[in-house]
């Protein structure tokens, strides 16, 4: 058996559940991850992108939905913690979760919808579309770029720049 078909098999023998795969798994995928790591991270973030990517794999493996999709998965997780772990570096979080706790803690419920309103209101037409089917009417993005007649990527990017600009709205005020 070739290397790429050795792997797919422990995919699909972990993907049913064998806990001796999933630990095959895991030590098969771990170089991988370290190279990505190791291009994408800061140096003195490579071991704990690694590890982190690793539990990560392990806690959530069961969601990857096709065996073609797991490299894809893998990675992007490997990309996200060298985010992560950048942004902790330099002190620097896009998301300020105690802002968001103390605005969210000053408010009450109907302050909390008429500002959620203005914040939709306040949004260019296409944004404020595209938020409202992906979060009110939960459509999935490819259902969303079909209805408004754009790419799955430049829904994803519009989708993203909307909320973007719903959070700053809502914490500027």
């Amino acid at each position: 058996m070739e290397p790429g078909e050795q792997k797919l098999a422990i995919i699909e023998a972990a993907r049913a559940g064998d806990p001796q795969a999933l630990e095959r798994l895991l030590r098969l995928c771990q170089p991988d991850i370290r190279r990505y790591a190791q291009r994408n991270c800061l140096i003195s973030d490579v071991d704990d992108a690694v590890q982190e990517a690793l539990l990560i794999l392990a806690r959530k493996f069961s969601t990857v939905r096709a065996t073609a999709a797991f490299s894809g998965w893998l990675f992007s997780i490997v990309r996200r913690e060298c985010r992560r772990l950048g942004r902790r570096a330099f002190d620097f979080d896009p998301y300020d979760e105690e802002a968001v706790d103390r605005w969210l803690g000053n408010r009450d419920n109907d302050a909390l919808r008429r500002e959620l309103v203005d914040a939709l209101e306040s949004l260019p037409a296409d944004y404020r579309d595209v938020l409202l089917l992906r979060d009110f009417e939960e459509l999935t993005i490819a259902e969303i770029a079909e209805r408004m007649g754009t790419t799955v990527p430049a829904t994803k990017s519009r989708l993203h720049r909307a909320r973007t600009m719903a959070r700053e709205y809502l914490l500027a005020g």
